[in-house]
């Protein structure tokens, strides 16, 4: 699917790096490739050292040279961007934006052709090559724009198809999720610790007990519920800590959070 195309990164920010990382990793493509572009001459410095990487700093000359775009600017910066490569794009180019809250409408309209956008949310454990992207199509992309897309995509995690419509929920839900996790990891480790625990020892339990959690629903394919449910004995220890968090309606505040993020995102599309 990828072999023998040349695969363009306009941006060389961290999500550009680890989809490069991950594309090399997993032997799809080759270094010579891959392209990157940047407003930044030391980034690309570095993408030429540590990848060995060909390189531009002039936008129009990297869409050019590729026949799959990546989009990776900053979504305030989408607008410039696209008005600046439209007179360079083919029509026989997948473009991939990764831009977070721009719509494919907005990047067709200022394109001003019917161009082959896959538009993805991925998340940050990409960096890690764990990450959750979730993809979905303009109207006119077609199958093998969307193939291309999963092909890169899963060098860096797991990936689902969703319509347009659902990538405000996709922000909310995997795109600022790991963000809620990072935040009960810190409140664990801390009640760790406070509970007498030395800090390092806090750390380590509360990381391998949220990848073990993670990975048991991963592995087994089962319900976080019936997992839950498994391991909550009647009068036992973690029921009483349950009991705390139904009390305090921890599932309806991480409801909210997520209500909240995804209301964000559509006036960010706005």
């Amino acid at each position: 699917m990828l072999s023998g195309r040349r695969i363009g990164f306009l941006g060389a920010g961290n999500m550009a790096e680890a989809l490069i990382r991950g594309l090399l990793a997993s032997h799809l493509v080759d270094a010579g490739s891959i392209l990157v572009s940047d407003v930044r001459a030391e980034r690309l410095q570095y993408f030429r050292e540590r990848y060995s990487l060909k390189s531009f700093e002039d936008n129009c000359s990297l869409v050019a040279a590729c026949d799959i775009l990546l989009l990776a600017v900053k979504p305030q910066n989408m607008r410039e961007v696209l008005r600046e490569i439209k007179g360079a794009l083919r029509s026989d180019q997948t473009l991939i934006s990764i831009a977070a809250g721009t719509p494919t409408a907005l990047i067709i309209e200022e394109l001003q052709r019917e161009a082959r956008v896959v538009r993805v949310m991925p998340n940050t454990p990409a960096l890690v090559l764990v990450g959750a992207s979730a993809l979905c199509l303009s109207p006119h992309a077609t199958p093998e724009d969307l193939e291309v897309a999963k092909s890169i995509f899963s060098s860096v995690g797991k990936v689902a198809v969703v319509e347009e419509a659902l990538m405000d929920a996709v922000t909310a839900v995997s795109g600022s999720g790991p963000a809620y996790v990072f935040l009960a990891m810190e409140a664990l480790r801390e009640a760790g610790m406070h509970l007498g625990l030395p800090a390092e020892v806090a750390q380590l339990l509360v990381v391998q007990t949220f990848l073990g959690a993670a990975r048991m629903v991963d592995l087994t394919g089962e319900d976080p519920r019936t997992l839950r449910e498994r391991v909550s004995s009647p009068g036992g220890t973690t029921l009483a800590g349950l009991k705390v968090l139904e009390e305090r309606d921890f599932r309806g505040i991480l409801q909210e959070a997520a209500e909240a993020a995804a209301h964000r995102s559509q006036e960010l599309a706005r």
